[in-house]
């Protein structure tokens, strides 16, 4: 498969790539974030998968690694220093930038492998600081959807998914699962099995869950105009 036609989360220390994304307004602009510390792993093949398909369709795709965001932290996790966020502990580095690309898109497909039964900790310390964003209900009524991988088969996705799913409920996003009438993309979303590139059903419901979520994102846009009023 060719990535490049993604758009990717490395930035010069100018943050320039982001902001002409930033300052450009597409029509529907899907974020994946990847909570594997592993950049070219299982857990981002199946998202790239995902852009794949919104591309195809006619969708921005935008690829976020989260352990390289948080590297250029001065604090890689959420101590609540301020209250609301003033964002101090990544003001001026690609966190900034990432946050507020999220402020902007329509919808968020966040994938993560399966630790202990749940999410990452990387992934679960760029979501903390996600309250930045919840001052300004940046991410109200943005579409998310979730995808696991595990080593085994029945190996704590789904306890996954549904962790991830909380994450984006608490934001009051609109989280979807399953996908369209005659088409499957799991009952909470996307599970798949190490070795992805040998597990072509959670390929096949990856890519389901990407045309759901941009489907979804394409019918509630009129949802989140409270974002660009008064600017």
């Amino acid at each position: 498969m060719d990535y490049a036609k993604h758009l990717s989360v490395k930035l010069d220390p100018a943050g320039v790539e982001n902001k002409k994304l930033i300052e450009r307004r597409d029509p529907v602009l899907i974020v994946a974030i990847n909570g594997s510390p592993n950049a070219e792993g299982n857990t981002a093949l199946m998202l790239r998968a995902a852009l794949d398909e919104v591309t195809a369709a006619g969708g921005e795709g935008y690829f976020i690694q989260v352990s390289e965001l948080l590297s250029k932290a001065r604090v890689p996790y959420c101590i609540v220093c301020s209250n609301p966020c003033e964002g101090k502990c990544f003001r001026g580095t690609p966190l900034e930038e990432a946050y507020k690309l999220l402020s902007r898109c329509d919808g968020i497909i966040i994938g993560s492998p399966v630790y202990f039964c749940t999410v990452s900790a990387q992934l679960k310390a760029f979501w903390d600081k996600t309250r930045y964003l919840r001052k300004d209900k940046a991410l109200l009524n943005v579409v998310g959807g979730a995808l696991s991988v595990a080593a085994g088969r029945f190996g704590g996705q789904e306890t996954t998914l549904r962790a991830l799913q909380d994450m984006m409920f608490c934001q009051g996003m609109t989280v979807v699962g399953d996908g369209f009438i005659d088409e499957d993309a799991g009952h909470l979303g996307a599970c798949a099995q190490r070795y992805v590139k040998d597990d072509p059903d959670g390929l096949k419901r990856t890519r389901i869950l990407a045309r759901r979520v941009l489907e979804v994102a394409r019918a509630t846009a009129s949802l989140r105009t409270h974002r660009t009023q008064g600017k």
